[in-house]
């Protein structure tokens, strides 16, 4: 996505419009957006920087994101461009995996609070400690951890996963026993495609937990041959409903390639706002939450980060390079 072309007021309201928030992009809003994002643009070139911005993150953050995307392809984004600084939009485990990745980069979050209850359900001591208690009966038990997870947690695993290669992974490593973090349907969902032992950790997004099937049929009842597409850290009776289970990336290319006219995007809302703007010829419905720590990213806080310098993320050089085996492991595997 090219943050360095200005659109036009008009064209701007016009398109936020039809994404049916009314009252969220008035006209007025709609010329700050357009202020914002020249403003943020001309201190990009000024300050060697670029911006990253995830899937979930408001719609206006895409009109001053160099690239739009899921956490490690961003984080991958990164380690390509030429630009010393990174501003990422997103929550906090994924600026720390844009520094992993570049760890002699400067990495800034608009926000720093801006965490996640998922990454926030497990730390490193105590994975090590389940890990270690569970080699006492499993003793080829290996630790497989979600890319949403801190660098800590990454430092201590043997291989990381995406959502997307995430049963992948798990059928190349080499052990039958897997302690599978933090997602307990994540976990769910590849040991249903895999016949390997996955022992889950009890933690979950609560976005994609919340998430219940009668909210599937509801939509189905009311939008006969409608596709429903499923983010698989839903719950098994969410992924039930299916037409297609597929990570935030692959919903995107499911949607645009695929024949129908109208989708069910069940994940994050922001995913839903993304495709509306990027595919208008088609129709896309939301059964979904908003994450509240995604959505304190702003525009302003994106200027404020480029001028300002605050929130930079720093992860020790240890931890770093550790985290990273993690991940080059997955890419091996995967």
């Amino acid at each position: 996505m090219d943050a360095g072309t200005e659109k036009g007021g008009d064209i701007l309201f016009e398109q936020f419009q039809a994404l049916g928030q009314p009252g969220v992009y008035t006209e007025e809003r709609c010329d700050e957006i357009r202020d914002l994002v020249a403003e943020i643009t001309a201190l990009k070139r000024e300050k060697n920087a670029i911006v990253l911005a995830h899937n979930y993150q408001r719609p206006e953050i895409f009109e001053v994101a160099d690239f739009v995307g899921d956490s490690l392809g961003l984080a991958k984004r990164g380690v390509d461009v030429t630009e010393d600084t990174i501003v990422f939009c997103g929550v906090h485990f994924m600026a720390e995996t844009a520094k992993i990745m570049s760890p002699d980069k400067r990495v800034i979050i608009p926000d720093a609070r801006a965490g996640c209850s998922l990454a926030e359900s497990v730390d490193a001591d105590a994975l090590v400690a389940r890990r270690d208690e569970l080699r006492r009966t499993y003793p080829d038990l290996k630790i497989v951890s979600y890319v949403n997870t801190t660098a800590e947690v990454k430092a201590v695993t043997d291989v990381c996963c995406t959502s997307s290669n995430a049963v992948q992974v798990v059928e190349n490593i080499d052990s039958q026993n897997i302690l599978f973090c933090p997602d307990e349907n994540l976990a769910s969902y590849v040991a249903a495609n895999t016949k390997k032992h996955i022992i889950a950790w009890n933690g979950n997004c609560y976005v994609h937990h919340q998430i219940r099937p009668e909210e599937i049929r509801r939509a189905r009842e009311v939008n006969p041959g409608i596709k429903v597409i499923v983010h698989p850290e839903c719950r098994a009776d969410v992924i039930a409903e299916a037409d297609e289970v597929a990570s935030t990336s692959g919903m995107i290319e499911f949607a645009k390639n695929d024949a129908a006219g109208a989708f069910l995007i069940v994940t994050e809302c922001g995913l839903s706002e993304r495709l509306l703007l990027e595919v208008p010829d088609k129709k896309f419905y939301k059964a979904c939450q908003l994450c509240k720590y995604m959505k304190m990213i702003t525009l302003e806080r994106t200027r404020d980060a480029l001028v300002t310098g605050r929130d930079e993320v720093d992860v020790p050089r240890d931890i770093c390079d550790n985290a990273r085996l993690s991940i080059e492991r997955m890419f091996e595997l995967s």
